[in-house]
């Protein structure tokens, strides 16, 4: 949703996010009146700031962060689909499906350049404040240091998550050293977002609208939760990790000194989101994913959309700065039932074996499967002209007929539900209550099955619509604020944490925790007693129903890759459909072939200082 509150570029200083650490480190004529004499006035360091946040909007594209994240988990799928080889792209998304992608992937590079230009921009507006730092009175000072220190974090944490070893860097400087390891990377980020957490502001009812869309202390306190929980898997040990020893920003934490000790630190930071009192659980599961989800009190950090706004044309290859998600999963047939601006894309869709996971009365799932519908007579791949004209005959007398028939068993299902539900699965209706013919003269039902990965039908795989879809037609892209972070996230982290041996009282029995859990069975005349009911393992807090609730709450929110990495079940077809390569060197990315074919020589060795991970080809 569109905000006045948070400006991405401002016309005060013409700091513009470049896409080079080269253009950054440039010097620039600003004119006057200067920087210096202009940061006395919190409101021009708030637009200042705020420029920091025009990389943010990269993540959620499918050609980045946000696509590898979700191909390569359980929770999606883009299968090439037959007749017509529709997302075939080279075998680009099947590599991501299988596990099987090499150094070349293009998502690979666009996130890599995406979260450094963010990052660098961010040490930029740091060098601007520290040099009008008398200017500014300390506190607000402070503040703002953090907000970007912070905001810093998360693209680092972006490309932390996906490569592991990165260039971290804390300055504004021209500098190339050899690739900081992955557990330096983590002390990195712990250490500086527990320096800056508590100058950050505290959302409340009265500051909520002016922090929209910006990364404040509740932020950061959850983003330090998730990198605690996720230690182990980043490689992390007590023997390796470096923590500041500084009593004024560690008051809340432990030493670590055994691995629980990362657990009990997770279940600190969630406490300070929780005891902040800042958030609460929504009612309504779908309020957080609305088209104007900005009064959700359960979001804590989220992407601003505008469904109008131009593209930046800073796009890289394929990649777009608007939110695409109901584009990219719906069926080409849903444009007109829906009266959407953009006709959908017909292509990612749900893993059958995620769909398994979801009780019919849960509303984040599919809902009530409808029965089988009559399949088309096989279609060649190709045909002759006259081939085809024999083919639509056939459907026509072989076909058509008993799908008119099944269109009258099927009312309520598919768009015609009464109901919400987090995936579409089922009919497509015309507004006569006939089964819309696709292309191809096949109706257009969708269905949890997927006939292969490689030869999928145009109608295979439940289709994600927990982002409610625009059917006024006012918007050609998504108005919904993609969310990055969510307080039933750190509810979750806590409880994990606790059971993986972190020291803590277990807030399973609180309100707000209720709520979550019953809520999903909202359409059930007792919803508390329906979810103990489907859910069993997860009342009683066993931790592989726990990694199932958390598919089901946080599908397609960029958590799932890495909460099977920390299950240790990212390569397990258990959970995982079509993977081939089970290589345990896959849980980190390959470094595009661009970053190190660009990286410097070290004149003493004669080698490159940045070099190829494990497992991957190098140059």
């Amino acid at each position: 949703m569109k905000k006045t509150t948070i400006f991405f570029v401002s016309a005060l200083f013409s700091l513009v996010a470049l896409t080079s650490c080269e253009d950054l480190l440039e010097e620039k004529n600003y004119g006057n009146p200067t920087v210096d004499s202009m940061m006395g006035s919190e409101e021009n360091v708030v637009l200042l700031v705020g420029q920091a946040y025009a990389d943010i909007k990269w993540l959620h594209d499918h050609w980045g962060y946000w696509g590898v994240a979700s191909l390569t988990s359980d929770e999606c799928v883009c299968p090439i689909r037959m007749p017509g080889e529709h997302w075939k792209d080279s075998y680009y998304w099947t590599r991501l499906n299988n596990h099987n992608w090499n150094w070349m992937g293009d998502a690979f590079k666009n996130i890599w350049n995406t979260t450094i230009s963010g990052a660098v921009l961010c040490n930029k507006l740091l060098a601007t404040l520290a040099d009008a730092e008398e200017s500014m009175k300390p506190e607000i000072y402070a503040q703002y240091v953090g907000e970007l220190e912070v905001l810093r974090s998360y693209y680092y944490y972006m490309l932390f998550d996906c490569f592991g070893r990165i260039p971290y860097l804390e300055e504004f400087v021209d500098k190339t050293e050899p690739l900081m390891e992955p557990e330096q990377v983590w002390s990195h980020l712990v250490n500086c977002l527990e320096r800056n957490a508590p100058n950050m502001a505290v959302v409340t009812d009265a500051n909520r609208a002016a922090n929209y869309g910006r990364v404040t202390q509740g932020f950061a306190y959850a983003l330090l939760a998730r990198l605690y929980l996720n230690a182990e898997s980043f490689g992390c040990t007590p023997d390796n990790v470096s923590l500041a020893d500084n009593k004024v920003h560690r008051n809340n934490f432990v030493t670590i000194q055994s691995t629980n000790d990362f657990y009990t630190n997770a279940v600190a930071c969630c406490d300070m989101v929780i005891n902040s009192n800042s958030y609460s659980i929504e009612d309504d599961w779908f309020a957080n994913f609305k088209i104007d989800n900005s009064s959700s009190k359960e979001n804590i950090f989220v992407i601003v959309e505008n469904g109008n706004g131009e593209f930046d044309h800073r796009y890289i290859g394929s990649m777009s700065n608007k939110l695409r998600v109901p584009i990219l999963t719906l069926h080409y047939s849903h444009q007109s039932v829906y009266s959407m601006v953009e006709k959908p894309w017909n292509g990612f869709a749900a893993r059958p074996k995620f769909m398994e996971r979801y009780s019919e009365k849960d509303l984040r799932g599919p809902g009530p499967i409808p029965p089988a519908a009559p399949e088309p007579p096989a279609r060649p791949d190709k045909m002759t002209d006259a081939e085809l004209a024999e083919y639509n005959k056939l459907l026509e007398k072989e076909y058509h007929g008993p799908l008119k028939e099944y269109a009258k068993t099927v009312q309520g299902y598919g768009t015609q539900s009464a109901k919400q539900w987090g995936w579409f699965i089922g009919p497509v209706f015309d507004k006569n209550g006939e089964i819309i013919l696709d292309e191809n003269k096949i109706g257009s039902i969708c269905r949890i099955e997927i006939a292969s990965l490689e030869a999928a039908n145009w109608y295979d795989g439940a289709r994600c619509t927990k982002y409610e879809v625009d059917k006024a037609g006012q918007y050609q892209y998504a108005e919904n604020d993609f969310v990055l972070m969510r307080y039933a996230d750190v509810l979750w982290m806590k409880e994990e944490a606790i059971l993986r041996g972190g020291q803590g009282t277990s807030g399973f029995s609180t309100t707000d925790f209720q709520k979550m859990l019953s809520r999903t069975m909202a359409y059930e005349n007792n919803p508390k007693e329906a979810y103990a009911k489907e859910y069993p393992g997860v009342v009683s807090l066993q931790l592989d129903d726990i990694l199932d609730e958390r598919g089901r709450e946080f599908a397609w929110e960029c958590v799932r890759r890495r909460d099977l990495i920390r299950f240790g079940k990212f390569a397990d077809n258990t959970y995982v459909d079509y993977v081939t390569a089970k290589d345990k060197y896959r849980e980190w990315f390959p470094i595009p072939y661009s970053v190190l074919e660009k990286s410097k020589i070290n004149e003493e060795t004669g080698e490159r200082y940045w070099k190829q991970n494990e497992g991957y080809q190098d140059i």
